[in-house]
């Protein structure tokens, strides 16, 4: 895989988690009430969570506490991983890529039994022109369930795919965690790149194909709360300009 190639790939991903943290501060900052914000990121905290604890499983580190709601957000207390590092990287990212799969879950459910339509998402995105398409798809489908044959279920899709985006991005204290297997990792990626070994090239392209569709499943999922947040996005912008 070309280094542009790869590039990209982190590209999206930083999109990704941008897209979560801006929206999540933005419905933050212009909801009135605290308790609807709650309410609102309910759903994504509890999977954001689950997610940790899926990786915990995973990677053999013992869970000791867990925290859904609280004044600081959610947490997961665990023991260190079986596998040192990398373990620490699958847990602390674990809802960058499980949100955007149980989202995933919840189009195909609402498509197939709720009766709302939605377009074919890509695995991959490849050029502007691909985004611009899957921009128009998304405000399509807007308008085909809420305009052209209203869907009231579509309402609960909006809910769960907002409240479930705001809470993609790993925290802080996520990306401490990770920070140094991050490194290794990524010294690992490039040097079997370097290598010239064909095996070594072949699972690091596998691997950084399995994180371009991930990547690109969450961007998928960040437009579609973008597009569902401009109208906050842009009140919120009025505000600061008139500060």
């Amino acid at each position: 895989m070309e280094s542009f190639g790869i590039i990209t790939i982190f590209l999206i991903g930083a999109t990704v988690v941008a897209i979560s943290y801006v929206l999540d501060h933005i419905w933050a900052a212009t909801i009135p009430s605290r308790t609807l914000y709650y309410i609102l990121r309910a759903p994504g905290v509890i999977v954001h969570e689950c997610s940790h604890m899926a990786g915990c499983v995973i990677t053999g580190a013992r869970i000791r506490h867990v925290v859904f709601f609280s004044r600081e957000g959610g947490s997961v207390t665990y023991t260190r991983p079986l596998i040192p590092y990398l373990g620490d990287v699958i847990i602390s990212t674990a809802p960058l890529f499980v949100i955007p799969l149980v989202l995933s879950g919840v189009t195909l459910v609402f498509s197939t039994y709720l009766g709302c339509t939605f377009p074919v998402f890509p695995p991959t995105i490849t050029s502007i022109d691909a985004l611009l398409v899957l921009g128009e798809e998304i405000v399509a489908s807007f308008h085909t369930n809420l305009v052209i044959q209203f869907n009231s279920w579509f309402l609960l899709y909006i809910y769960l795919t907002i409240s479930l985006v705001l809470s993609i991005a790993p925290s802080r204290q996520d990306m401490k965690n990770a920070a140094v297997g991050i490194c290794l990792l990524s010294l690992a990626v490039i040097m079997a790149i370097l290598s010239g070994i064909p095996v070594a090239a072949e699972i690091v392209t596998e691997f950084l194909h399995l994180l371009e569709i991930g990547f690109t499943l969450g961007l998928v999922y960040g437009l579609i709360a973008l597009f569902i947040s401009s109208p906050l996005v842009l009140m919120y912008a009025l505000t600061r300009t008139r500060q």
